[in-house]
C-alpha cells in the first residue's frame, strides 16, 4: 500500500487548507485513515482519523472544530483545516491502518505517506 499526500504550503494565520492523500495498492474501503503531524523538534502527534466505512471520525483537541476529515469511495482521504494558526505549522502525514475502527495511536498504523509541509505565518 502506498500513500501520497499533497496540498501543503505556506499560509497566513486564519487561512484554510485542504490536504489530500491518495492511496494505491490496497483495498481502500477496508482501511482506517488518519492524519498526523510533526512540528520541528517535537514528536509526531495525532490530528484526525476516519474509520474504514467513513461513518466515524475523531479529532485531536488542538484541531477539533477547525478540522474535517473525509474520504471518498475510491482512494482518497482529505483533511480540511480552517482558521489556521502558527501552531499548526508542521509536516503532515497521512497513514492507513488495517484496523477498521478509528485509530489514534501512530503505532497502530501500518502504512505512511511521505509528508507534506504546512507553514502558517503569524
Amino acid at each position: 500500500v502506498q500513500l501520497q499526500a499533497f496540498g501543503g504550503g505556506f499560509l497566513q494565520t486564519g487561512a484554510s487548507l485542504r490536504l489530500t492523500c491518495v492511496v494505491a495498492g490496497g483495498t481502500f474501503s477496508t482501511l482506517t485513515m488518519g492524519w498526523f503531524r510533526q512540528a520541528p523538534g517535537q514528536a509526531r502527534e495525532f490530528v484526525a482519523t476516519i474509520n474504514s466505512n467513513g461513518r466515524n471520525t475523531y479529532y485531536a483537541d488542538s484541531v477539533n472544530g477547525r478540522a474535517t476529515i473525509s474520504r471518498d469511495n475510491k482512494d482518497a482521504v482529505n483533511l480540511q483545516m480552517n482558521n489556521l494558526k502558527p501552531d499548526d505549522t508542521a509536516v503532515y502525514y497521512c497513514a492507513a491502518s488495517k484496523i477498521r475502527t478509528m485509530v489514534t495511536s501512530e503505532y497502530d498504523y501500518h502504512f505512511w505517506g511521505q509528508g507534506t509541509q504546512v507553514t502558517v505565518s503569524s
